[in-house]
């Protein structure tokens, strides 16, 4: 497998794919693996990163029992709260905006993490079940 420069940013890379590059080292170096894909919608002031096919074939093998899928979930979770700092550095460097929360959330049955940097809003992230042509939309709230 060719090695990939996934640190270095190139000057035309929007900040979601300099963040999507900076996810992707992160979770190589974490798991030793690079996930198959990676999606980033920047909206308002969350940032939401996808890693799909983040799990390894033997974790995906135990993503079918209940009880271990829940292990899994809790061990990606702390693995990523360990990084969480070194990751928000990076979205802070790449936005220009520091990091208030982060969190992340393992989806075993479709083999992908999803990590949310956030203002302290409530995010709700749905993953469907196809692809969507890219686009990222805010709906302003009347306060």
């Amino acid at each position: 497998m060719p090695h990939r420069n996934t640190t270095m940013p190139d000057s035309n890379e929007t900040m979601a794919e300099q963040i999507a590059r900076a996810a992707t080292a992160f979770q190589e170096r974490q798991t030793g693996r690079a996930p198959t894909a990676v999606n980033v919608v920047l909206s308002g002031g969350t940032v939401v990163v996808t890693l799909h096919g983040a799990l390894s074939p033997a974790e995906q093998a135990l993503a079918k029992n209940p009880d271990r899928a829940a292990k899994m979930r809790d061990f990606h979770r702390q693995l990523f709260l360990a990084s969480a700092d070194a990751m928000g550095n990076e979205v802070r460097r790449i936005t220009g905006l520091d990091v208030r929360e982060a969190d992340a959330e393992l989806a075993p049955q479709s083999n992908n993490v999803v990590q949310i940097f956030s203002d302290g809003t409530m995010v709700q992230v749905f993953l469907l079940a196809g692809k969507v042509p890219p686009s990222t939309f805010e709906i302003p709230v009347q306060e």
